[in-house]
């Protein structure tokens, strides 16, 4: 869980429900001795600025072009993009690793925030309750990548929400704040299968 930013204890709790021994990483030696990784939402361009402050963000991105599974949502789908329209906001940079282009923000602001029962591929069983908060959508999915989740009503029907590239997952929505831990599931089956 890389723990610099954003709601930890959430991820934590769900990656725990999900039957993984969830550890928080904050330092390089850390992220050494990981087998996976979630990257919370919160702010993107912290989330950067901290990374590098904490000499993660170029050891992050090394592990992730070697392969390392990497779970993203909200920010952290910001963060896996290859390519992001920051809606006219900077972002210097970004670890990368999925073949899309992300729109920041694109749900629009924090009173713009809402919920939405959505099927995603690789999910069992009822819709899940997807939780958007300032949250951004996939503008473009890249051949490398696959779309896995869309908003299915409402003026946003169609939007991708979910994607997968080989041991990479992102979300624009929150799960971990549901109580549903079955995209950590997922996730924690990608790094199993990894290992």
């Amino acid at each position: 869980m890389f723990a610099l930013q954003g709601d930890v204890r959430e991820h934590l709790q769900a990656l725990t429900a999900a039957g993984a021994e969830a550890v928080t990483v904050r330092r390089p030696e850390e992220l050494a001795e990981v087998d996976g990784l979630v990257l919370p939402g919160g702010e993107s361009t912290t989330i950067v600025k901290l990374a590098k402050i904490f000499d993660l963000f170029d050891p992050l991105r090394d592990r992730i072009a070697d392969g390392l599974p990497v779970y993203g949502s909200c920010a952290g789908m910001i963060l896996l993009a290859d390519r992001v329209d920051a809606g006219g906001s900077p972002l210097e940079a970004t670890f990368g690793g999925i073949d899309i282009t992300v729109r920041r923000n694109a749900f629009g602001r924090q009173v713009d925030s809402f919920e939405e029962d959505l099927a995603v591929e690789g999910v069992d069983g009822e819709p899940l309750r997807a939780v958007f908060i300032r949250a951004p959508w996939v503008q473009q999915v890249g051949p490398a990548a696959q779309a896995i989740g869309h908003v299915t009503g409402g003026e946003h029907a169609g939007r991708v929400v979910a994607v997968r590239q080989g041991n990479l997952l992102a979300t624009s929505f929150h799960p971990e704040l549901t109580g549903d831990a079955r995209i950590h599931a997922l996730f924690v089956a990608l790094v199993r299968e990894a290992g």
